[in-house]
């Protein structure tokens, strides 16, 4: 059977495709500078505590 009413809108399709990519990338990215910035708060955080026990 055919499908009833508008045809699908698929003129901005790649854009969208687009954009979306970029937004997960973006996410990606933060989400792994923010690992790397709490990775070196915990190093900072060990040698502060080792040389107080010292």
């Amino acid at each position: 059977m055919a499908k009833k009413g508008q045809e699908k809108n698929t003129k901005n399709k790649a854009k969208h495709s687009r954009l979306v990519a970029q937004k997960k990338n973006k996410k990606r990215t933060e989400e792994a500078l923010r690992k790397e910035r709490l990775k070196a708060i915990v190093q900072k955080a060990k040698k502060q505590s080792n040389n107080n026990l010292d």
